[in-house]
């Protein structure tokens, strides 16, 4: 175990406690430094019946790529293996792995009985000759098999890091066609890798900062369908949508569910004056929560539902606050140089992401809640919008190139500021939401 570790961090890296014990996860805080990408092999799962060599591939494809996008890991390519494997229940042959350098291994078999799909797998510490906790199995349809790669893979991300994973989710977001000057804009969903795009809403009216509800089955976005921005709540099952708020006269936009998913945050307009107000899903009446002549927006609850993080210019330029979840008074928590905005508050409750703008630039970076430590991950013409993964481990965003013929799109970064990628997408896409795991 200790050169598996050795093999994925380097001497700069900070570790955190680590369990050692084979019926458990390794685990590991990585706070700083630099990551050496653990090396890792899949070979293809073994196709245990008529039918099944197909998607057993397809599987293999689909963990290999989310370990290896993740930035922690590399695998080894399959012409570089000395042994194969054809049998699940065979021993492995660990010396052939070790002649390669491979420090992890997961060996897999997948069955298939009409739409039926069974998939399971192990996961090898080969320098120790050992297995990593429990083989596990996972069921389902055939026509479900990229999201049965998609758990195995938060499986054993989980086995190595000690984390919990990311990849069985999904992503809502702005899909944006045509020219920089006549863009179209509709609501879509996907993988969190962008396949399986689905379209949810056409695009007659300009549609914004979408968010999912806590379980994901529910979907806030802002709409001009009435002629002005309003709140819309979008059933993802149905695809059924309806205005939130039945107060049709004032504009309300920026939505973000509570933590419970009861209610909802958001901007209203009043005579001139942006507050912030809590609405609740069931209906019934709003609560003001913010009463200033400036403008309160992108509130964010902290995962407890305890207090609120949101972008006010109060202070005379755009800063980030924070206050209870009733509102009361607020704190500033943002001191840099420059402006801040569309702060969200992330999952495992430590940090807060957001917007800056500074020096004619854009960046996405992190502080903690009180606004110390921060860090800016990103750096371009125009970076915004940031989301978190359902494990806190990377953000995903917007980020939009200069110009006439300049174009939106969606990228990801690790929080430490590594594995900046864009997200493979056939269309351009802003305003990004991640789900929870599904």
């Amino acid at each position: 175990m200790t050169r598996l570790l050795a093999a994925l961090f380097t001497s700069l890296v900070v570790l955190g406690q680590m369990s050692l014990a084979q019926d458990g996860p390794l685990r590991i805080e990585i706070t700083e430094g630099v990551i050496e990408p653990l090396p890792f092999a899949a070979p293809d799962f073994v196709a245990e019946t008529p039918g099944s060599n197909q998607v057993s591939k397809d599987i293999s494809r689909v963990i290999a790529d989310d370990l290896s996008g993740s930035g922690l890991f590399r695998e080894i390519p399959a012409k570089a293996h000395i042994a194969t494997i054809t049998n699940f229940a065979s021993p492995v042959q660990f010396t052939d792995w070790k002649a390669i350098n491979a420090q992890a291994l997961i060996t897999g078999g997948v069955s298939v009985s009409g739409d039926k799909l069974e998939v399971k797998f192990r996961v090898w510490d080969v320098f120790a000759g050992a297995q990593l906790g429990n083989g596990l199995r996972f069921k389902g349809t055939v026509d479900g098999w990229r999201r049965m790669g998609h758990k195995v893979a938060d499986a054993v991300y989980s086995r190595l890091t000690g984390e919990g994973g990311y990849f069985d989710s999904r992503v809502v977001f702005v899909s944006e066609t045509g020219p920089k000057n006549d863009r179209k804009k509709r609501l879509a969903i996907m993988d969190y890798d962008g396949a399986n795009l689905q379209y949810l809403t056409d695009s007659s009216a300009i549609v914004l900062a979408p968010r999912f509800s806590p379980n994901g089955d529910q979907v806030l976005y802002t709409s001009y369908e009435t002629g002005f921005p309003q709140v819309f709540v979008l059933d993802v099952g149905s695809i059924s949508k309806s205005v939130l708020s039945s107060d049709t006269s004032s504009m309300s936009f920026a939505p973000r569910f509570s933590p419970d998913g009861k209610s909802v945050l958001m901007s209203v307009t009043n005579g001139g004056n942006t507050d912030l107000y809590k609405v609740q899903i069931s209906g019934g009446g709003r609560q003001r929560l913010t009463n200033s002549p400036s403008i309160e927006t992108a509130p964010s609850y902290s995962p407890d539902g305890g207090k609120i993080v949101f972008e006010s210019d109060r202070s005379g330029t755009q800063q980030l606050y924070v206050m209870g979840a009733n509102g009361g008074e607020a704190t500033r928590i943002s001191f840099g140089q420059g402006r801040y905005g569309t702060p969200v508050w992330s999952p495992r409750g430590d940090l807060i992401a957001f917007t800056k703008q500074s020096k004619g630039r854009f960046h996405i970076g992190v502080m903690r809640i009180d606004g110390s430590d921060e860090r800016l991950l990103t750096a371009s013409f125009l970076d915004e919008g940031p989301t978190w993964a359902p494990n806190g481990r990377v953000i995903m965003f917007t980020r939009e190139t200069r110009g006439a013929d300049g174009v939106s799109a969606l990228y990801s970064v690790d929080v430490s500021g590594r594995n900046l990628k864009r997200v493979r997408l056939n269309t351009g896409g802003s305003d990004p939401s991640w789900s929870p795991l599904q």
